[in-house]
């Protein structure tokens, strides 16, 4: 399989990546923090070609993209009054929250009954997330390997693997989102990123 790389700027872009990702295509895109690949959230088998693509364990979730926070009860249920003030004021962003899964989302994509969600902060993540719905999203690079942040980065990793990369140009973040629990009493980090413990201890002390 040869990757199909074209630029965001192309006026098709968005569209042809969208019915790709309808097809079970693999997509790989910049977001805000670094690049991500991925697939529709609702179709398993597509999702499960994120884990092959990668090399990544199965018994990793992946986390879903939306485009925004009403798209939420597609993808989860029952959040925390925390996890709604997280989402207030870091949202969209580079903030990952875990909270409980909806049942309908594929095991693929979580086996656990929560997930991560983020609605990402990038003009062409999020305009993808318009067209598509939720997508099922992991950096865009092979499991261990140094994060991609540029499109010649992802086809580094990935040239071959992936049917479409769209370049953005470069990632402006440059390093995972943070992740924070939020099926808990209390939030919990579990992966230190660009917004800080003290900035989601302030949110958090607000009420």
């Amino acid at each position: 399989m040869k990757t199909e790389v074209l630029s965001a700027s192309d006026p098709n872009a968005m569209r042809h990546a969208a019915d790709v990702l309808r097809h079970n295509g693999l997509v790989a895109f910049p977001t805000d923090t670094v690049y991500g690949v991925g697939a529709l959230a609702f179709k398993a088998e597509a999702v499960q070609r994120l884990y092959v693509v990668k090399g990544r364990a199965t018994d990793k979730a992946i986390a879903v993209l939306v485009a925004r926070t009403a798209d939420l009860p597609k993808v989860a249920q029952e959040l925390t009054p925390s996890a709604q003030r997280l989402a207030r004021d870091f949202w969209p962003g580079p903030l990952t929250l875990v909270v409980p899964k909806h049942p309908d989302l594929p095991a693929a994509v979580s086996a656990l009954p929560t997930v991560g969600v983020r609605f990402p902060d990038h003009p062409v993540a999020r305009g993808l997330l318009e067209l598509t719905g939720p997508l099922a999203v992991t950096s865009a690079n092979r499991s261990g390997e140094p994060n991609a942040l540029t499109a010649e980065e992802v086809l580094a990793h990935l040239s071959g693997r992936v049917d479409l990369l769209i370049d953005g140009g470069r990632a402006p973040g440059g390093i995972p989102s943070t992740v924070v629990d939020c099926t808990g009493l209390a939030p919990m980090i579990l992966r230190q990123g660009p917004v800080s413990a003290a900035e989601i201890e302030a949110t958090l002390s607000q009420g």
